[in-house]
């Protein structure tokens, strides 16, 4: 036993790791796409072009046609919206400070010390070290000689602070990578749904012009 908490630097890493729950909506975003895919194969069969060969005259001919182009469109969508869940997005410290992420940083803001280990009590300021320690670095190359000692005392400072929350910023933009991932399954089911009963509607009309 060591005595830190479930939180402190060395005991995050002893937690279940946040990307876990990554390969598990991606496998629900490949079924999805499976399932959609095989819609298509469905429709591209054998049997609504018989259906299809059937229809007399032009008017059902454009019913059908219209039909059957839009359950089409129905499953193209549903994969393409379903396939930006297995698109790997871009999470760095920028990202977790995004509007895209706010729900998230609301909640681990309700608890700051769970996450981030009484060095901060808000995602900014996890992040503060680093922008102190990049205006230092950037002003130390010009800054005249008298005050280079001090910039140098604060620049280790900054970098001692940015080593003990490294094992935060870490977990966190662990969670940032899950979160955006999840919400891309999120807004690709509410898709999928749509996709859905624009396919029955489409059928819908292609039954119709094709059941003359």
């Amino acid at each position: 036993m060591t005595g830190e908490s479930p939180t402190s630097g060395a005991g995050l890493d002893a937690l279940p790791s946040p990307l876990d729950s990554v390969a598990d909506s991606r496998a629900a975003a490949r079924w999805i796409i499976s399932s959609a895919g095989a819609v298509g194969a469905l429709l591209l069969g054998g049997g609504p072009l018989i259906a299809a060969g059937k229809v007399n005259d032009w008017a059902h001919a454009a019913w059908a046609g219209g039909g059957l182009l839009v359950t089409l469109l129905g499953v193209a969508w549903a994969i393409w919206r379903t396939s930006e869940v297995l698109v790997p997005p871009m999470t760095t410290p920028a990202t977790l400070t995004g509007p895209e992420l706010r729900g998230l940083r609301e909640r681990l803001e309700a608890e700051p010390w769970y996450h981030f280990g009484g060095y901060a009590g808000d995602v900014d300021g996890l992040l503060r070290h680093r922008r102190i320690a990049a205006e230092i670095t950037c002003r130390l190359s010009t800054a005249p000689p008298q005050e280079r000692a001090a910039l140098r005392a604060g620049l280790a400072t900054a970098r001692r602070n940015i080593a003990r929350t490294d094992p935060y910023l870490r977990w966190l933009l662990a969670t940032a990578h899950a979160w955006q991932v999840r919400e891309a399954l999120r807004r690709a089911r509410r898709q999928t749904f749509l996709a859905a009963a624009l396919v029955v509607v489409g059928a819908v009309v292609f039954i119709a012009a094709t059941a003359g």
